[in-house]
């Protein structure tokens, strides 16, 4: 970790990932760092080395007293900041004030609010401070453990995808697509045990979504009413899809209408619970593990600097 002199509570801490995306690191990481100094905003940082470092990192840098962060890197990044700052116990979550300088290959949270993925106008979004207190979902896993995530979570063809995403991400934007159809071949819908405000559904899903903000997988919407402040979670529930289905509303997974189709239902609620045998969970790109989970909610949970709504 690299640390300045000026007080903690004034700096900012950079969580910075080198492997992010498909940008030429050290160009991106001399021009973030000349920028940072020339609108003289004081910080210090800290690469990953491997997989969850963040996790440490955030904990550390807490524990010295920062309370302002940056995530540089893409939405996986961003992901287990998040999860850091959730998982800490020195101060209350929502005391933490989180930036992002997007690195990535999709970026997709950094679109609800209109972050450029230009380096300097998203340094210039974290200097306008325009704050927003976000909603943090929690997923429980049968096995006890938490994740959490600040943009999209889901079960079934979403995490079959990001599995197989894995191998073409170093491609491009267009990996999600490429990942998409070609898991959609090979993947076999499940049934799932949805229980939804005391009400209890047994459906053959292709995949349950669990949104708080409005675009994954590069671009895609596939919730409703996205809201990141309102307190509730934003369910799509996917029934059964062929390929060539999905394939001719390939252009609605874009613009948002796919949530209007007959086999497709929306919800919004605080929690849920779904039991399942082995279908794989994601949780902003991540898988998180597989099988029966509950999903709740937790309001206004972290400060987030944006640009608009």
């Amino acid at each position: 970790m690299h640390f300045n002199k000026l007080h903690f509570t004034k700096s900012w801490f950079l969580i910075v990932n080198p492997s992010a995306g498909n940008t030429n690191f050290r160009k991106s990481w001399i021009c973030i760092q000349s920028l940072l100094k020339t609108k003289e905003i004081f910080f210090s940082f800290a690469f990953t080395q491997y997989t969850k470092h963040e996790l440490v990192l955030v904990d550390e840098a807490i524990k010295q007293g920062y309370r302002n962060f940056i995530s540089v890197g893409g939405d996986g990044t961003l992901h287990h900041v998040v999860n850091g700052i959730m998982m800490q116990r020195y101060t209350k979550t929502s005391n933490i004030k989180l930036g992002v300088i997007p690195l990535g290959t999709g970026n997709d949270w950094i679109r609800t609010y209109k972050i450029p993925n230009s380096i300097e106008k998203a340094i210039n979004v974290i200097i306008n401070n325009t704050v927003i207190f976000q909603d943090i979902g929690c997923i429980t896993l049968a096995s006890g453990k938490k994740e959490y995530f600040n943009n999209l979570a889901g079960i079934g063809y979403d995490g079959y995808v990001v599995k197989n995403l894995k191998y073409l991400k170093k491609i491009g934007s267009i990996a999600f697509l490429l990942s998409g159809l070609y898991s959609l071949l090979s993947y076999r819908k499940k049934k799932y045990s949805i229980t939804i405000r005391d009400e209890t559904l047994k459906e053959e899903c292709l995949m349950i979504i669990f949104g708080i903000c409005k675009y994954s997988g590069g671009g895609l919407r596939v919730t409703k009413y996205p809201n990141p402040t309102d307190g509730l979670l934003d369910i799509t529930i996917v029934k059964k899809f062929s390929f060539f289905n999905l394939l001719f509303n390939l252009p609605k997974l874009y613009n948002g209408n796919i949530v209007h189709h007959k086999k497709v239902d929306n919800y919004k609620v605080k929690e849920l619970n779904i039991i399942n045998d082995n279908s794989i969970i994601e949780a902003d790109g991540e898988i998180v593990g597989t099988g029966s989970l509950k999903v709740h909610i937790i309001p206004n949970a972290i400060q987030f600097l944006i640009n608009c709504i």
